[in-house]
């Protein structure tokens, strides 16, 4: 079973989404297993200490590097040949495709989520890729952490249910966006559904999604 651990002063933050909709049900199915690794526990000292002021003077805090080498590290005990992620401004920026790559791969995902001002950056020695989700910035790594983890879980196969579900997607061919779609009923508030998709005509329907797909084109 693909195992994904996420490293976070605010693990009920995570939990929270690990534990509702799509990604519930990943795992009440057998397709992964995630969990999240409380760095407050690797924290120094009676307080568990995890933060300090950098070297060389500025505003905000650190998070020191030996706290989070023993929270990899007992990540790697736990699965040793996962691949360690930092979520970082100045990492690869993700996109679909990256997304398609890292469920196709089979390999486990060690996550580190930043906070504060940033971490000391020897931690960067342990790290396998550093990962951006745009050029933006928050106050930890959580938000995007969740967000690669969704992306990736959602594409492993036998996740979503619906064997063509992730192939219509945006972004699914690098390239354009998903064509709209409706259901019932027919009519709603005096919005019509396209008469195409009324015609039974599968290869006009095609075709129209085909040209929808397009417009959307980036």
């Amino acid at each position: 079973m693909r195992k994904i651990q996420v490293i976070t002063l605010f693990p009920d933050m995570v939990d929270g989404v690990f534990t509702s909709s799509m990604l519930w049900k990943a795992q009440k199915d057998g397709h992964v297993e995630l969990t999240t690794i409380d760095l407050r526990q690797f924290g120094l000292g009676p307080r568990r200490t995890v933060d300090d002021t950098p070297y060389g003077g500025g505003d905000g805090m650190l998070l020191k590097p030996e706290p989070l080498f023993a929270a990899v590290e007992h990540a790697k005990e736990i699965d040793p040949g996962a691949k360690v992620l930092l979520m970082t401004p100045r990492g690869t920026r993700w996109k679909q495709s990256v997304a398609q790559s890292y469920a196709d791969s089979g390999s486990g995902y060690i996550f580190i989520c930043g906070r504060y001002e940033g971490y000391d950056e020897r931690i960067v020695t342990l790290v396998d890729e550093q990962l951006s989700v745009g050029d933006y910035v928050l106050t930890g790594g959580e938000l995007p952490a969740m967000t690669i983890v969704d992306s990736v879980v959602r594409l492993i196969p036998g996740v979503l249910g619906g064997e063509n579900s992730a192939i219509i997607e945006s972004f699914s061919d690098g390239e354009t966006l998903e064509f709209p779609q409706y259901t019932r009923p027919e009519e709603f508030r005096g919005l019509k559904v396209p008469d195409v998709l009324l015609s039974g005509h599968h290869g006009q329907i095609a075709q129209w999604r085909t040209e929808q797909s397009q417009k959307a084109d980036i």
